[in-house]
């Protein structure tokens, strides 16, 4: 068992006595940073505790159900991990976990792309926990050596909006994106965190909002492709470059010029749903590897 691993539980997760095992306190780290990235605004196009963004058949108090009802399947992917399960066994636990999440929302898929890939992040925890890998080699990079191979040979979803946007615009999505280790994650979610910080002290929205931005401006989102295609993905990612640009979170009005892409992404029907997947893993894995809470 690794130390830090043993320490997790001091990092700002839930210790209230209805939370007594690892893979619990865990879990609820993971509905918690789903948590965060719902109660951050703007995103562009994204729902949050402001608005619908992009999006009419959705709002915050679906996905906060949604994060809730999907706790005890991250708590099994904790414990697939402690047992060094392998891709096959993680992919039975999404499977329930999504058929609870469209029970809860009505049949609205809200956190599909949450489950793949915080699920694998909590698997990756429990390998370590178990003592199948190196406590200092980050989640990411064990999610690619140990189930890597499976996840890209693994069976495709033919109703997937990502899987049909991805084969058509050649976009990797978020199997490539887990089979390499989740580099958004680490190249650029966390690394916009703390800049960030440095420029928003105090304001751990303002925080997460410059993330956002930061991975919409980088990533192939199939979501985006999706909605947009490759017009819509390029006018996403030059907007959120601009803002970055002119300096982010730290513009003397940031908030007015965060706002504006928002409703011009909301004009356009666009909606990054995996930089927001990606927003909420950058936090877990924040908390989990650096013990930096926000």
């Amino acid at each position: 068992m690794n130390s830090r691993a043993s320490a997790i539980p001091n990092v700002s997760v839930d210790n209230s006595p209805r939370v007594r095992s690892f893979q619990e306190r865990i879990a609820a780290l993971a509905e918690r940073c789903l948590r965060l990235e719902i109660e951050t605004w703007p995103k562009p196009g994204l729902v949050s505790h402001i608005d619908t963004g992009s999006h009419t058949d959705m709002d915050a108090d679906m996905f906060r159900r949604s994060a809730s009802v999907l706790r005890p399947y991250f708590a099994e992917m904790v414990g697939a991990g402690m047992r060094d399960e392998s891709m096959s066994i993680l992919r039975k636990i999404g499977l329930r976990a999504e058929r609870a999440m469209l029970h809860a929302t009505g049949g609205v898929n809200t956190h599909r792309g949450a489950i793949f890939g915080m699920g694998l992040l909590c698997a990756a925890v429990g390998l370590r926990e178990g003592g199948h890998a190196d406590s200092q080699t980050p989640l990411g990079l064990n999610v690619s050596r140990r189930w890597g191979k499976e996840i890209l040979a693994g069976p495709r979803l033919p109703d997937s909006h990502g899987e049909m946007a991805g084969s058509r615009y050649g976009a990797g999505g978020a199997r490539q994106e887990a089979a390499q280790g989740f580099p958004c994650v680490y190249q650029i979610g966390l690394p916009a965190l703390h800049d960030a910080a440095r420029l928003a002290p105090g304001n751990p929205e303002a925080v997460r909002v410059q993330a956002c931005f930061a991975l919409i401006a980088v990533l192939e989102d199939t979501n985006l492709l999706h909605r947009g295609g490759l017009d819509g993905l390029r006018f996403a990612q030059q907007a959120a470059q601009d803002f970055l640009d002119q300096g982010g979170v730290g513009h003397t009005d940031w908030l007015g010029r965060a706002e504006a892409i928002h409703q011009a992404f909301i004009e356009r029907r666009l909606s990054p749903g995996g930089a927001a997947d990606l927003l909420a893993m950058s936090l877990f894995v924040m908390e989990l590897e650096e013990e930096v809470v926000l």
